[in-house]
């Protein structure tokens, strides 16, 4: 069973949606899949609201985002699939093929094809890590926000990133105890405006500790607490300064790493990203990579804030409809244009800097390989 389609984007979260909607507004003919059952990715759970300029949604929450990039693609007639698990990228154009339910299988040919496939959380390892009540960042965001189900009574959080701070705020907002946020790092990692926000609810923050192991309670159905301990320069345990913090539930908060499972299947080439994550494909301005008609958009491109992947999708929705021939050269350059000045706002900073400085390494690298490989 095949399908053809202009543009196939892959991930229906913030940098896939923006991604069709930019392309549709062109008159490409889009197709979305998603895993899931919902569309939006990340977006639906985020119940705080953005901050920054307007330009960036300063003010909204990101579940009024995701709303309104829905209703864009829905009033542009875009085709979405969910529950469509894209699992294997054939070489030779010959096409994706698609999982539909679990079951159906699918092949599309597009002419154009944007990976928006996100980014999963990173594990960390100690003892007692597998037990019930140990679990990763994301999914307390997903049952708390999405399904309204309370994760525990005490929660220690490990990772003061800007997912670890929020979370626990959301964690606030429940109705649950925060026990505190563990941080290896000297300072907290997240931006000021978060942390904050748990500084003020009395939240403890250990910074400059890590976590040494989860203790069950008598039968291993779960956890009664944590044993933490400062540590040295070289990040290692400092003998002496464990100390028990009482927890049903210790959250995951150490990071993500782009998923790139798919651009591996496309053979295209890999950079090292990273503060923004692990492997990344190369890509240059337009967002394409190193196979013609390839484009990676969002955190799968590099892991940063939701802003930037809906700008990062922007970019490779308007530079498909371009290569499509649905947009002239001249509007589609100023078109990308306007996103740059919106990413490089994003990217201003303290924290940004870093990020903007690592998205140019690649793009260079990408420009000196198209002249290695006498590429267009």
């Amino acid at each position: 069973m095949g399908k053809e389609v202009e543009i196939l984007v892959i991930g229906a979260g913030p940098a896939g949606l923006s991604a069709a909607v930019e392309a549709a507004k062109y008159g490409a003919e889009v197709l979305v899949v998603d895993e899931n059952s919902k569309p939006g990715g990340q977006l639906f759970k985020q119940i705080h609201k953005f901050f920054g300029s307007r330009r960036h949604k300063a003010g909204t929450r990101g579940i009024d985002i995701g709303t309104e990039l829905l209703a864009e693609v829905q009033k542009l007639g875009v085709e979405v699939m969910l529950n469509t698990t894209a699992y294997g990228i054939y070489p030779n154009d010959e096409g994706v093929a698609l999982a539909v339910n679990g079951e159906e299988g699918v092949i599309v040919h597009p002419k154009k094809v944007i990976l928006a496939t996100g980014a999963s959380e990173n594990p960390l390892a100690f003892p007692g890590w597998t037990l019930p009540g140990v679990v990763g960042a994301g999914a307390i965001q997903t049952m708390i926000n999405v399904h309204r189900v309370p994760v525990g009574k005490k929660v220690l959080m490990i990772g003061s990133g800007n997912v670890g701070l929020i979370v626990s705020y959301q964690l606030l907002q429940s109705g649950t105890d925060v026990a505190g946020i563990v941080e290896a790092a000297p300072e907290i990692g997240g931006y000021g405006v978060h942390s904050a926000k748990v500084r003020r609810a009395g939240v403890p923050m250990y910074t400059g500790h890590t976590v040494l192991e989860a203790v069950s309670n008598d039968d291993q159905s779960g956890i009664i607490g944590a044993v933490i301990a400062k540590v040295d320069s070289r990040f290692q345990p400092v003998k002496g300064t464990e100390q028990f913090i009482e927890c049903d539930t210790i959250g995951i908060a150490v990071g993500l790493a782009p998923d790139i499972a798919l651009a591996s299947m496309a053979d295209v080439v890999f950079v090292n990203a990273k503060r923004l994550g692990s492997q990344v494909p190369m890509h240059d301005r337009d967002m394409m990579t190193t196979r013609e008609g390839i484009y990676i958009a969002g955190d799968s491109a590099g892991v940063e804030e939701a802003s930037s992947a809906i700008e990062e999708g922007r970019l490779a929705g308007i530079a498909a409809a371009q290569a499509l021939g649905k947009i002239s050269r001249e509007e589609g350059e100023e078109a990308k244009a306007n996103v740059w000045n919106s990413l490089n706002q994003l990217r201003t900073g303290p924290f940004g800097s870093g990020r903007a400085d690592t998205k140019e390494q690649i793009i260079k690298q990408m420009e000196e390989w198209k002249v290695k490989n006498h590429a267009c």
